[in-house]
């Protein structure tokens, strides 16, 4: 989230960006861009191992300062790429990285990475190699009630017989009784109250 309150980069600067800031000192542009090239190919998911090497080999930069500018750019990038635009705004973008006084020609370059003709291929790469679990494809219910059983207690009492099938093609098949089921309607509905909550707090909300 960009505001002027907060950074898109959240409430504390990560570190490898910090180290980058400071890193960028003295180096030329031309260094910066054929690195900003190299880190954005490797967000694409591009082998971009013997582009690093020929850089490191050609440049002055020192090899640890190197690793601290790619590390950082790399940062930058993912973190912006993850927020989308209508929610981040160029200018604050801008701003935000003004703060941490990177020399305002990386800045442009940084931006036209973020907002540029890449962005939905960054974008595709980026949500491609984030973890995530399997989703759910098909959910089927039916309220069932047991006439036969074992335990007396549950004789005749309603339950519902739920069955998903995720994205990774497995099947998980659950029963839960209606008191229980009701419990969980219950917390869900609390913790959706809460979340609206939460995005009514001036500190929370996205500012344009």
């Amino acid at each position: 989230m960009a505001s002027r309150d907060t950074s898109f980069l959240g409430g504390r600067i990560p570190p490898e960006i910090e180290s980058m800031s400071k890193s960028l000192k003295d180096v030329d542009h031309e260094t910066f861009r054929r690195i900003l090239k190299a880190v954005v190919s490797a967000l694409e998911g591009k082998d971009s191992r013997d582009v690093m090497k020929a850089i490191a080999e050609s440049s002055t930069v020192p090899q640890e300062r190197l690793s601290h500018i790619i590390a950082g750019m790399y940062r930058v990038l993912s973190e912006a790429i993850r927020i989308p635009t209508a929610s981040l705004k160029q200018e604050a973008f801008k701003d935000d990285l003004r703060e941490l006084r990177i020399p305002e020609d990386f800045i442009t370059d940084f931006s036209s990475v973020v907002f540029g003709n890449r962005r939905a291929a960054l974008e595709a790469a980026t949500s491609q190699n984030d973890p995530h679990l399997p989703t759910i494809e098909q959910f089927k219910w039916r309220v069932d009630v047991a006439i036969s059983t074992s335990s007396l207690s549950r004789a005749l009492q309603p339950s519902v017989l739920m069955q998903m099938k995720l994205s990774d093609g497995s099947l998980s098949r659950f029963e839960v009784p209606v008191s229980k089921f009701q419990e969980l309607r219950y917390n869900v509905a609390l913790i959706l109250k809460e979340m609206n909550n939460l995005e009514k707090r001036s500190i929370l909300q996205i500012q344009d």
